[in-house]
């Protein structure tokens, strides 16, 4: 499943991402990535990179939350039938 926010693994390999963090946000992180090295990390700076990309694994976790709650009601369902 490639969804608009998933690199290619070119450009994965080419922002040297580690595979942990290569995911569906992994668009995001290398601009981040670039931001923060730039600008030595500090906490101040990528304020918008930083919130795009907090937000897009925030929406992915609820993403998977809401798919794991419909597989384990529709598992219950199934046990009481």
């Amino acid at each position: 499943m490639v969804s608009a926010h998933t690199a290619s693994q070119e450009e994965l390999k080419a922002a040297r991402v580690p595979v942990a963090w290569r995911d569906q946000c992994s668009s995001l992180l290398i601009p981040l990535n670039t931001c923060r090295r730039k600008n030595y990390y500090l906490p101040w700076e990528c304020e918008n990179e930083r919130h795009g990309y907090e937000k897009c694994q925030y929406d992915d976790m609820m993403r998977r939350m809401r798919k794991m709650s419909k597989l384990k009601a529709r598992q219950a369902e199934e046990l009481v039938e």
